[in-house]
């Protein structure tokens, strides 16, 4: 059975409470806390950097955090966010010079490595990286805002991912991040993805007529997923 993984993104969470909405979302049933960095210059966005994530640990949160750079240059602040915690680095290939360097840096600073694929971004630069790579992250929206509606397209990129990493007989996540809600999360687990990206389908999901008030929304997407197998 596929081991799938609910990785909420922080981008859409209660900041003035982040340290008690990531325990909720993770005692609802999320392992991984998804963490959006934007930099105002590769996405037109800025968000948060390696002193919230160094936060979050001082908080508690033992759960894996899951850092996706959207900035560029990318070298720079590998070294910040290994420092603070993170247990994923992962980074668009287009914004780093060396992609084989910046994964071996990611590595060598202690943290599992990934790369990320917009839309319109080729699988071709896992072709001699595969064995530095620990994550494949495909962006089923374009980069920079949340809220965006899954692009369908994606669907046959996930199926192309997974066949890379099934032939690769590597251990890779294949982690999708754009529009995932209820509604479409098994039919995206059936194309192969194991770990999911969501914010506000999770965040947006709040009952706060649960204990947890977000046992509902993840209850929802785990049973849909336990459908796959």
């Amino acid at each position: 059975m596929t081991d799938f993984v609910l990785a909420p993104s922080i981008l859409s969470a209660d900041f003035a409470r982040l340290g008690q909405e990531c325990e909720d979302v993770l005692n609802s049933g999320s392992r991984f806390i998804h963490f959006d960095v934007m930099d105002n210059h590769y996405v037109p966005n800025l968000t948060i950097g390696p002193l919230v994530c160094e936060a979050l640990r001082k908080h508690g949160i033992t759960a894996p955090i899951d850092v996706h750079l959207m900035v560029s240059p990318v070298d720079r602040i590998v070294g910040d966010f290994a420092d603070a915690g993170a247990t994923y680095i992962t980074f668009h290939p287009e914004a780093s010079d060396h992609v084989d360097r910046t994964l071996q840096l990611i590595q060598s600073a202690g943290c599992k490595s990934g790369l990320v694929f917009n839309p319109a971004t080729p699988l071709s630069y896992l072709e001699y990286v595969m064995d530095k790579v620990d994550m494949i992250l495909l962006m089923s929206v374009n980069p920079g805002f949340g809220g965006q509606s899954f692009i369908p397209a994606t669907l046959d990129k996930l199926r192309q991912a997974r066949k890379i990493i099934d032939d690769s007989g590597l251990d890779i996540r294949l982690e999708i991040d754009g529009g995932v809600k209820v509604d479409n999360i098994a039919e995206i687990a059936a194309a192969g993805a194991d770990t999911f990206v969501s914010g506000s389908g999770i965040f947006g999901g709040r009952n706060e007529a649960d204990a947890n008030k977000y046992d509902t929304i993840t209850r929802q997407m785990l049973d849909q997923l336990a459908s796959v197998g």
